[in-house]
């Protein structure tokens, strides 16, 4: 083996919850370090080699879907952005994201989860105007229409509702994802709804109230998105409206 070659030990956690005589356990496997490698490559070549029963999920291998999110030494992070090379004692312990449905292994549902959060804070343009598709489109100014875009980077991966604190105290908090894209239809000049309005959606303990800026969700955002910032500007917003 070179120097540029090492032996990485991967310890993941191995449960089904839909078999009657799954139990949850941890299982090892030695993988040889590639240049390079990310965890969900390292991740694929255990599948393929050693483990085709271990379940995790990945889609567009890019940072792009979210869907490989789960726990890499205590830290929600996604695999596909992940490199091995990081961790300079070449040890890495895989769990499922927590506040998830554990699905199989570290599969965790964030579908469900996600779709139930877009309803909760009605997630769609809100607006009395009639669309005529005869005319061109409403002119919104660069600045305005670039904020909006920034939030709408978001990849719903997760990740922040892994690492929030309040999340996993208060199983109805709607985490940092809900509270940001509240503020992207707030900040949007086609949505017409009224801060009234978003305060009978997320102005309460389980919504913007009930953030305690622990910054967990910020911290590991993969995407760097401006997360508390836009949570103050909500607070702010809301907090007198009532």
């Amino acid at each position: 083996m070179s120097s540029t070659e090492r032996e990485i030990t991967i310890t993941a956690l191995k449960y089904d919850p839909q078999s009657k005589v799954s139990k949850p356990h941890f299982a090892e496997y030695k993988v040889k370090e590639a240049p390079g490698m990310t965890l969900f490559i390292a991740l694929n070549e255990i599948r393929e080699k050693q483990d085709p029963d271990l379940a995790f999920d990945f889609v567009c291998r890019a940072g792009i879907c979210g869907s490989c999110g789960m726990v890499v030494n205590g830290k929600p992070r996604l695999a596909c952005r992940t490199l091995t090379s990081e961790f300079e004692n070449g040890k890495i312990q895989l769990l499922p994201m927590p506040a998830f449905k554990l699905l199989k292994d570290l599969s965790v549902d964030t579908g469900n989860w996600m779709n139930g959060m877009s309803k909760r804070v009605e997630s769609w343009i809100h607006t009395n105007k009639k669309t005529d598709i005869s005319k061109l489109e409403e002119r919104v100014e660069p600045d305005s229409a670039q904020e909006t875009f920034e939030l709408d980077r978001c990849i719903e991966c997760g990740i922040c509702v892994a690492a929030c604190g309040t999340k996993i105290m208060r199983p109805d908090f709607i985490g940092a994802v809900g509270l940001i894209r509240a503020a992207r239809f707030d900040i949007d000049v086609h949505d017409e709804r009224s801060d009234e309005d978003y305060y009978e959606l997320i102005g309460d303990d389980n919504g913007i109230f009930g953030c305690m800026t622990l910054l967990g969700c910020e911290d590991n955002c993969p995407k760097n998105l401006p997360l508390q910032n836009k949570i103050a500007y909500m607070r702010r917003k809301l907090v007198s409206v009532k």
